[in-house]
């Protein structure tokens, strides 16, 4: 039963009296006066410890349904100087805390909840590098919805997601947390993933079914040095403002309530000692008006950054920056009521960061009522609803692209009469299906390859043998012996292969990129066989698949697809769903190619198409310049057929718009669809431009036999960059189009923009 606790008498009789405080900088995130008013009543009424007290979050260091575990937490709770807490779960550990929280407090401002729910709640969604490859903006924002009607049922009302970080090297552990290595999708994602978790408007948040969401992490974490987490970054503001500050800005421009700062530095600033950042472009130039958090104890981090001689320094440093809540840290509640007294932070600073902090507290309702989220029946009722499994089981199977499928390997269709042979670590694997970041899903519970393919055939005469062959992650021979014999024994072979779920995320980089263990030496020994192999394979970045693309017959990325996992893959496996999806991320051909991209840059040498041979260029000498499988790049069961692209003009001018038109036609046996791709390039221009931007997709559901026409238009704003002055526009002069099925098999057409 819910219930209601009334703030303070004086709180409440304030709040509506319209009493104001002086706002600097800070600008209504709602634009609702009644919530700014309210906010002002409460700020005036708190004392300097109190407004440190919002300004920190505390972490339940795990998931807590009984007593209190963390005994630093309590005294904190009582006197009203937490914020914020996270990593506790559960309608009843969470109404144990607030309870605590609102008891002894003097003002009885509500704790707000928050947690990790990244790519699901219970059930857990394809990985986000997974779901950007289905290229679906519908599929994408209904799964954020989901997580945050799981996550509010259980008494979330904050998560910190989506991480919108561009990436582009596969040796970071967190590629598996974003949507790829390019910056136009990964806008639209960000975009899709901020209205599912929050809704299309700011006022969708007093729904109980929605949560607030993070855009994280700002900025350019995904660009550090050697791909290694925590690492360096050194890019130009250029390269910020065209590559890592879009997404970003989209997330701003969708009502993302907060932002969280970086591990990293820039131009040796550690972002959460950045005004720049924090001051300069998103509260000034961009008037984004949520409130920003730090990353875990990334303030502390500033005195080994070696910017901050000590912990005083750095909160000093953090809040001046524009950085409003401490993540579990104590910089701020042990260091700034000294700072403020020494006249080094002002308390005008502070009370801007307690205000953007209070408002979505209003926004959310917990004034209203603390408990509203804390509904025990709603929890039970909400959690893995059957139609929640269906939405990751679809999403799942969106997400997989087929790499490579010699002699139509797969689908294997129920009607045929075949012996499979199921090899490798990922067979019965149910462990790694979640993959990182699986906020409350039960690993224990996701459905396996080998679940999800015993019940696809079951009364069919598709036979299965099963081995394990080899560890996930360790080297060994131990369980060779046994895969062979029951390969000999098998019509096909089906090997299931990946990387333990630990393997990929946050502190995961690695610098060898191949399949870990000795699964590749297996697959050599398979080889020898002389069956026909499909290779299933389950991990969370692009690996290094030079040998498999040459010598196995069939390759499946399946990514960790969730608690669904085994029977989205069955599900395109047997040929259920034709495999529609497109590579978000280039696949190198070694890990020497990395970082590896679509959108580079030419040099001043680029090698020659004519002469790839040359000496004395931008070349390798033991591989070729371009990826395994580049950006874009997806197979399906069917084929589609590109007519020559037409264009509307070969002018565009300042107020006019282009139409580019190419038509497809599904000439194979299988309904399917296309993911069509529109690509620009700036020829000549003030300063340098990628060889090509994405600028234009669509998805087009195409049944065998027949053909859609797919239009595309081109404004000048679609041109814009940062030119040579330093402000955003276009300039005028000759400019390609690239229309294809990847970021690499394209066809070409030229047009000039003219003022």
């Amino acid at each position: 039963m819910k219930r209601k606790i009334l703030i303070s008498a004086l709180i409440l009789s304030i709040a509506g009296s319209g009493c104001t405080t002086s706002k600097s900088e800070w600008h209504s995130y709602s634009g609702d006066k009644t919530i700014e008013h309210k906010v002002d009543s409460v700020l005036s009424l708190m004392t300097l410890e109190e407004k440190i007290g919002q300004m920190t979050q505390f972490s339940s260091h795990g998931d807590i349904t009984g007593p209190i575990v963390n005994e630093d937490i309590e005294p904190y709770l009582k006197k009203g100087l937490i914020g914020s807490i996270f990593n506790a779960v559960t309608v009843e550990g969470i109404r144990k805390l607030q309870e605590q929280a609102l008891a002894e407090s003097r003002l009885k401002i509500p704790v707000l909840f928050g947690y990790d729910v990244v790519h699901g709640f219970k059930t857990i969604f394809p990985i986000p590098l997974a779901e950007s490859c289905s290229w679906d903006l519908y599929q994408i924002k209904k799964s954020a919805a989901i997580a945050a009607e799981e996550a509010s049922a259980a008494g979330i009302a904050w998560t910190f997601a989506p991480m919108i970080d561009i990436v582009r090297d596969a040796r970071w552990g967190r590629v598996m947390e974003g949507a790829g290595e390019d910056t136009y999708l990964g806008a639209l994602i960000a975009e899709a993933k901020v209205k599912g978790f929050q809704g299309n408007h700011w006022k969708d948040l007093y729904n109980t079914n929605t949560i607030l969401a993070c855009a994280k992490h700002f900025c350019a974490y995904g660009a550090a040095e050697s791909g290694r987490d925590y690492n360096t970054v050194d890019v130009s503001d250029r390269t910020l403002r065209e590559v890592y500050f879009p997404p970003f800005k989209a997330a701003k421009d969708a009502g993302v309530a907060t932002f969280m700062t970086a591990f990293n530095e820039i131009s040796g600033i550690p972002c959460t000692a950045s005004k720049y950042l924090f001051r300069d472009v998103l509260k000034d130039e961009w008037q984004f008006n949520g409130f920003v958090v730090t990353d875990y104890t990334a303030i502390n981090e500033l005195v080994p950054h070696g910017v901050a001689q000590d912990e005083e320094q750095a909160a000093e440093l953090a809040v001046n920056a524009g950085v409003d809540m401490d993540m579990t840290g104590g910089v701020y509640l042990h260091n700034l009521k000294t700072l403020v007294e020494e006249g080094k932070v002002s308390e005008n600073t502070i009370d801007n960061a307690v205000r953007r902090i209070l408002e979505m507290k209003f926004i959310l309702g917990l004034f209203d009522d603390p408990y509203r989220y804390l509904d025990e029946k709603r929890e039970k009722e909400t959690i893995l609803k059957p139609e929640f499994l269906q939405a990751a089981r679809e999403i799942g199977n969106r997400s997989i692209v087929l790499l490579k499928n010699n002699n139509q390997f797969f689908p294997i269709t129920k009607d045929r009469q075949l012996t499979v042979a199921l090899i490798g670590p990922m067979v019965k694997n149910r462990t790694s299906m979640n993959g990182e970041w699986s906020a409350r899903g039960n690993k224990n519970e996701s459905a396996s390859l080998f679940d999800g393919l015993t019940e696809k055939y079951k009364n069919t005469n598709i036979k299965f043998l099963y081995a394990e062959g080899c560890d996930l992650k360790e080297p060994g021979t131990e369980g060779f012996a046994e895969a062979i014999n029951i390969a000999r024994k098998a019509d096909i072979i089906i090997a299931a292969m990946g990387e333990d779920y630990n393997w990929s995320g946050e502190a995961a980089s690695r610098s060898n990129i191949k399949l870990p263990g000795s699964q590749q030496k297996l697959l050599k020994e398979l080889k020898k066989t002389g069956k026909p192999i499909g290779l299933v394979l389950m991990n969370g970045r692009p690996l290094d698949l030079s040998w498999e693309d040459k010598n196995i017959d069939a390759i499946m990325e399946a990514w960790y697809l969730g608690t669904m996992a085994g029977h989205s893959i069955a599900d395109v496996i047997v040929g259920d769903y034709n495999p529609s999806a497109k590579l978000t991320m280039s696949f190198p051909r070694n890990a020497g190619q990395l970082p590896i991209y679509y959108n580079r840059k030419n040099t001043g040498r680029p090698l020659p198409e004519d002469n790839p041979k040359m000496d004395y260029r931008s070349s390798y000498l033991d591989v070729e310049n371009s990826p395994l499988y580049p950006f874009g790049y997806g197979l399906s069961y069917t084929t589609f057929q590109y007519s020559k692209p037409s264009i509307s003009s070969g002018i565009l001018t300042k107020n006019g718009e282009l139409k580019v038109s190419v038509t497809i036609t599904n000439t194979g046996n299988y309904d399917g669809e296309e993911i069509v791709q529109l690509y620009i390039q700036d020829v000549t221009a003030s300063v340098t431009r990628p060889i090509k931007e994405l600028k234009g997709f669509q998805k087009l559901n195409i049944k065998k036999g027949e053909s859609v026409t797919a239009d595309f238009i081109i404004r000048e704003k679609d041109l814009g960059f940062l030119r040579l002055d330093n402000t955003w526009g276009t300039e005028p002069g000759e400019y390609k189009v690239f229309v294809g099925n990847d970021s690499e098999n394209v066809q070409e057409l030229k047009f000039s923009l003219v003022e």
